[in-house]
């Protein structure tokens, strides 16, 4: 039976950073959605389909199996038993990932390989709704965030680091628009579980932040 240790929390709170270095720590796995889109993704490519069809995309569901393992501690992602990780970041993966993933069939599947992931192994995942609806039952839950000034704080200085031009203020209200409709999406809306911990990163280091989410760890 696995453990498993649920982060929600709205955009820019830093939870991938956050779930990756706690997976890290504790020698759990960090299941990275993204990267099991971009398998189903593969699986599709892999069958000759393009993105419109729909009916045969929901078919080729049936046949998919996408689990996460380690090698030398680096992630590595399998298709039916592959190791597809090189293939992973192209950009023809890339959008067809990102298409497919609005078909409700898709998300199903990706929701079925998820649950199966956390009932055999010990994982940490991260999200919008890992809490509320992906993992009910997982034995920690945590609701991640930071006041939106703190996230357009962070979400400046990274693009200014890496020489890009941008506006603070824009980058706020960006901020409180998503904010706005991941609270207020008919399914599966951003909300803090009932019985989860609240951490508030507003003012607090990346290592401060991890050691309050362990010691709520086994």
């Amino acid at each position: 039976m696995g453990y498993n240790v649920a982060i929600d929390g709205p955009a820019g709170a830093g939870k991938s950073t956050i779930a990756k270095l706690v997976a890290k720590e504790k020698g759990y796995i960090y299941v990275d959605t993204g990267a099991m889109y971009r398998g189903l993704a593969i699986h599709f490519l892999n069958n000759g389909l393009r993105p419109e069809e729909t009916a045969k995309i929901v078919e080729a569901c049936k046949s998919a199996e996408v689990s996460i393992g380690y090698e030398n501690g680096m992630q590595q992602i399998y298709l039916n038993g592959e190791n597809i990780t090189g293939r992973l970041r192209t950009e023809e993966v890339g959008n067809m990932a990102s298409k497919t993933s609005a078909i409700p069939e898709v998300r199903a599947k990706l929701l079925e390989l998820q649950r199966n992931l956390a009932a055999k192994e010990d994982v940490i995942m991260d999200g919008r709704d890992i809490g509320t609806n992906i993992l009910p039952n997982a034995d920690v839950k945590i609701y991640l965030t930071a006041s939106v000034e703190t996230r357009a704080k962070r979400r400046f200085d990274e693009l200014t680091e890496k020489g890009l031009e941008c506006d603070y203020e824009e980058i706020a209200k960006d901020i409180q628009e998503r904010d706005y409709r991941d609270m207020n999406r008919d399914i599966a809306p951003l909300k803090q579980a009932e019985d989860a911990h609240l951490v508030d990163s507003s003012d607090m280091t990346i290592d401060e932040v991890v050691a309050a989410i362990v010691k709520h760890c086994k």
